[in-house]
């Protein structure tokens, strides 16, 4: 071979880098790991740990993230990312475009909370020192002054009380005392609502993103992946009400019945002029 063509052949090899797989024929390597030493050893949670991490987790880590994951799954068909694959299906589309559709609008407002309210926990504790308390409020002054008063992971237009915190937040406390975690951010979650009383006077719970983010932050994954990990557990429930809506046979389902009139708010009924 010539030292063009090797330099093209090397060039080639260099165009895709990962560190996170390895295919020969015959052989897939995962971190290093042989795949047929992951099969029926490790959990999904375990193998998401894997590859986003670049190591297996502890026992008491991937506890955490499951639990995350599960309590993460759906929010009935009134959510925009199952209504919307729902009403893909009936549009024709095939289950992976269902699929997509849902994943699709899991932006800022659905779907993006949990990273905001990761980045919000990052800047208190950068910026905390003796006192949490005033150190949470600065930064709450701030961040409303940047993004407007709504604050990421809490409050639920559904929920009076987000019924998965309680039992989420038992277990970060539960891997605190064990060592799993630290339970900095555990604090931080807590005090930003305590701040939030303050402010307002009245009780603004944590809903299923602020807790979220307590856990994603204290198995150290930067807030990005918050998003990320959402969308993988949303996803779940995304297919499944796909998979339901399959079975149902009906076609062009809007979102409305159609006896539902929506509002008209244009111009009043108007003639074209004749010698246009």
């Amino acid at each position: 071979m010539s030292d063009d063509s090797q330099g093209l052949v090397d060039k080639a090899q260099a165009w895709w880098n990962t560190r996170i797989i390895d295919i020969h024929p015959g052989e897939i390597g995962i971190r290093g790991y042989p795949i047929q030493e992951l099969i029926g050893r490790i959990s999904f949670p375990d193998m998401i740990w894997l590859m986003t991490r670049g190591e297996l987790p502890s026992k008491g880590q991937s506890k955490l993230l499951e639990a995350a994951l599960v309590a993460s799954v759906d929010h009935g068909p009134h959510a925009p990312s199952i209504a919307i694959a729902r009403m893909a299906v009936t549009c024709g589309v095939d289950l992976n475009n269902a699929v997509a559709s849902g994943v699709n609008v899991l932006g800022d407002i659905h779907g993006g909370p949990g990273q905001q309210c990761m980045e919000l926990y990052e800047e208190v504790r950068a910026a905390s020192g003796n006192d949490l308390a005033a150190s949470t409020d600065r930064v709450l002054d701030s961040y409303i002054a940047r993004n407007g008063k709504i604050i990421p992971g809490f409050g639920h237009r559904f929920h009076p009380v987000d019924p998965r915190v309680a039992p989420l937040f038992a277990l970060v406390e539960s891997a605190s005392r064990d060592g799993t975690v630290s339970g900095n951010y555990a604090r931080i979650g807590r005090e930003v609502e305590a701040a939030l009383r303050r402010r307002t006077g009245k009780a603004i719970p944590m809903n299923i993103d602020g807790i979220t983010a307590v856990i994603f932050s204290e198995l150290g994954f930067p807030p990005p992946m918050g998003r990320g990990l959402f969308i993988l557990s949303r996803s779940v429930g995304i297919l499944s009400h796909a998979w339901e809506q399959t079975q149902l046979n009906q076609r062009i389902k809007g979102p409305m019945p159609k006896e539902i009139p929506y509002t008209y708010s244009g111009p009043e009924r108007r003639s074209l002029d004749p010698d246009r």
